[in-house]
């Protein structure tokens, strides 16, 4: 059978009895890739779906690519997705998901494999080594212990050959270790190619919550805690190296779509607009909260990626380090720091110890925050209520960052408290008061909030409440962002309002087409049938199109674009839309909208085992101080401007601080939601007509043997 776009099979490693054997692509290929194939890997080899804790030893996890992976396809060539059940959520830590970047997932396809099944636990710490066919487990004790990148460093060490001018070739031979065994076809020789290192460091040894997964320097699958996960089986870290290549259905349209990308949709580089409003059409740039610590920089980017969001210095400090995890001390370094090229040092170097120990920083955003009043308050610190040996009196130094990171990593001084999450912290502490209050802004799941206000940015807030973590989703957020910014900095509002919500409902088929009051976002409109659909429309795009086709969340989708004349961007459009360039590389003939509806069927399937795990709509609530204290402090700018309609209908540009969400209201809508769905708007569980509808009457099956079967609406 020929595939195109991917490799035909997908690797199952049996960590309990050190095997490796190989799994048919074909079966998995209705769902995809990346996300979809995973939650249906995890729907076949999970056998005990009931479990609520990621380390529990039937703890699947995969690792999956997508066709695109390793194409030209513009940001979709270098994601990868995690899926299994996390660790440290509350009140329970659901089937959930991560995504990183960089090469692994596109050295893994060139490898000879679409993804990864991780079943068992190891009676002691192994790696890895996938070379081509060849996959053999090795004994980790000299890595164990060491932080992510030591780890990959002593991996290359060993995939070296060392002998004459070949020394920086790598072997594509097996090590000569008497106990590997694994999976082989064939053997190699050697090959330039540097091996692409997944791992995870001292936090995930320690199996604490949000740890992460690491990828060469700075690309983390941070959500989710799988770095306990990979912590709880013994596992290491996984290195592949891979010399094949793919093969796509249709070279030419693939190559045509992404010239088109790039001369009609993507800022001329010669005459650049560097304050063009698209996602997909933007100039490479670094996405970095602090000054720039040097002009001696290149851009680094995911493989296959035209946005270039990250950056290598000739400091040595901050390579590959982007976004949150370049500022998640930035208001504390500021109160400390002399002046801004020491500001953003010891911001760049707090963001390498996280990369190193393989934490999750975002947890820090408000976490830190949380931990910092409680200290002013008396409550925390030497010889308090909450005991804490850490240096206190000194945040904002780099000095204490790391200690503050090896206590969180290591379940030491506060981090053992913190060990099982930030949310059973506070209740063991008798702090239930802060979840009320807002002194923890955890909004959903016991995870911390983004930076995006439920009780504003109304897709963010749903779209987590129905999930089950915070969705990191950015489909609609450059609403806020750009309109912001341009009240804020005084710049030109380059679209208008109504514009601005006409071109988005022009691409929200099938659910919300040509229905802009899907993103008005006034109080008179926040808890309606339109909302509802704009959430529905937001998790099925993402679990197909983002989560499993893998097409970066930061350039996708481009609902609006200034650098086309009618301002339409390149999602869903018959010349560079995302479906054009699936199609293209896999000989599918799928329509925008049908990619849509592969979503909602991965979507199901993922309800349905939370479902299994126990979900019911009478534990989905946002965290009390949504409900009782009203929005006042951005976490980014001083106002949260949105799109909303006026008493007449008109179209503005509005302010969304100043309001709570009314819990009544939200039940209501969560009911519309259900209905809207498909599902049982008692219980919030899928109907086994809308499964079947699905050809998922097996799901169906399994879920009426528990008992946990929606009822059809009569």
């Amino acid at each position: 059978m020929t595939y195109h776009g991917y490799a035909g099979k997908i690797l199952r490693l049996d960590m309990t009895n050190r095997k490796a054997v190989a799994i048919d692509t074909a079966p998995y290929r209705r769902w995809g890739g990346g996300h979809g194939m995973g939650s249906a890997l995890f729907w076949d080899f999970c056998t005990d779906k009931t479990i609520t804790d990621g380390r529990h030893p039937a703890n699947v996890c995969c690792v999956m690519t997508s066709p695109l992976c390793g194409t030209i396809v513009p940001s979709a060539g270098g994601r990868c997705e995690v899926v299994g059940v996390g660790v440290g959520q509350y009140p329970v830590s659901w089937f959930t998901r991560s995504n990183f970047g960089g090469r692994f997932s596109t050295m893994l396809k060139y490898a000879g494999w679409d993804g990864i099944v991780i079943e068992g636990t190891a009676d002691e710490p192994v790696w890895i080594d996938i070379r081509n066919d060849q996959v053999l487990f090795h004994t980790a004790d000299d890595l164990w212990g060491k932080d992510t990148w030591a780890t990959q460093q002593e991996i290359r060490k060993l995939l070296h050959i060392k002998r004459g001018t070949q020394a920086h070739w790598q072997n594509l031979d097996a090590l000569p270790l008497a106990d590997d065994r694994g999976y082989a076809e064939q053997q190699s020789d050697r090959t330039t190619q540097k091996p692409a290192i997944l791992c995870i460091g001292p936090a995930g040894e320690y199996q604490t919550p949000h740890a992460a997964l690491i990828h060469d320097a700075g690309n983390g699958a941070g959500q989710g805690g799988f770095g306990a996960v990979w912590g709880s089986k013994n596992l290491k870290a996984i290195s592949v190296i891979g010399t094949g290549g793919i093969k796509v259905h249709d070279p030419k349209t693939l190559l045509r779509a992404r010239m088109i990308t790039k001369e009609k949709y993507v800022v001329n580089w010669q005459t650049p607009d560097f304050h063009a409003w698209t996602r997909v059409g933007n100039l490479p740039k670094p996405l970095i909260q602090t000054a720039m610590p040097t002009d001696e920089r290149r851009p680094q980017a995911c493989q296959g990626c035209i946005n270039g969001c990250r950056s290598r210095y000739n400091i040595g400090y901050g390579n590959e380090s982007a976004c949150q995890e370049t500022f998640w001390y930035g208001p504390y370094v500021r109160k400390i720091a002399k002046n801004s090229a020491e500001d953003t040092e010891i911001n760049l170097k707090s963001a390498d110890i996280v990369q190193k120990y393989g934490l999750n920083s975002f947890v820090l955003q408000p976490g830190l925050h949380w931990l910092e009043h409680l200290y002013e308050e008396g409550i925390l610190g030497p010889g308090r209520q909450i005991p804490s040996e850490l240096p206190w009196q000194s945040i904002g130094t780099l000095d204490f960052a790391e200690k503050l990171i090896h206590a969180l990593s290591t379940k030491t001084d506060i981090g053992a408290d913190l060990a099982e999450g930030w949310v059973q912290a506070a209740l063991k502490w008798g702090r239930e008061e802060d979840l009320h209050t807002g002194a923890l802004q955890f909004s959903y799941w016991g995870v911390p909030e983004h930076g995006y206000d439920p009780r504003a940015e109304l897709e963010w807030g749903y779209g987590s409440l129905m999930g089950d973590r915070d969705t990191n989703t950015h489909c609609f957020n450059y609403i806020f962002t750009n309109v912001s910014a341009a009240f804020a900095f005084g710049k030109p509002l380059r679209i208008g309002a109504e514009q601005m919500v006409t071109l988005h409902a022009k691409k929200l088929s099938p659910y919300a087409k040509d229905r802009p009051e899907v993103l008005d976002y006034s109080d008179a409109n926040m808890y309606s049938e339109a909302v509802a659909q704009l959430v529905r429309w937001q998790q099925h795009y993402c679990r197909f199109y983002k989560n499993s086709a893998l097409f970066c969340d930061l350039k996708w989708p481009d609902f609006v674009n200034t650098n086309v004349s009618n301002f339409e961007g390149a999602t869903g459009s018959l010349d560079a839309g995302e479906q054009v360039f699936w199609n293209a590389v896999t000989g599918d003939a799928i329509s925008f909208e049908e990619g849509i509806e592969i979503g909602r069927r991965i979507w199901n399937l993922d309800n349905a085992i939370w479902v299994l795990q126990g979900r019911h709509r009478d534990m989905v609530h946002f965290a009390p101080y949504i409900y009782k204290t009203i929005y006042k402090k951005g976490e980014i700018f001083p106002f949260f401007m949105w799109t909303c309609r006026d008493d007449n209908g008109n179209w503005r540009y509005q302010d969304l601080m100043g309001r709570s969400l009314d819990r009544e209201k939200v039940e209501e809508w969560k009911s519309i939601f259900y209905q809207l769905e498909g599902w049982d708007s008692k219980t919030g569980w899928p109907t086994r007509t809308t499964l079947e509808q699905m050809e998922m009457g097996y799901v169906a099956d399994t879920l009426e043997a528990a008992g946990k079967l929606g009822e059809d609406a009569s």
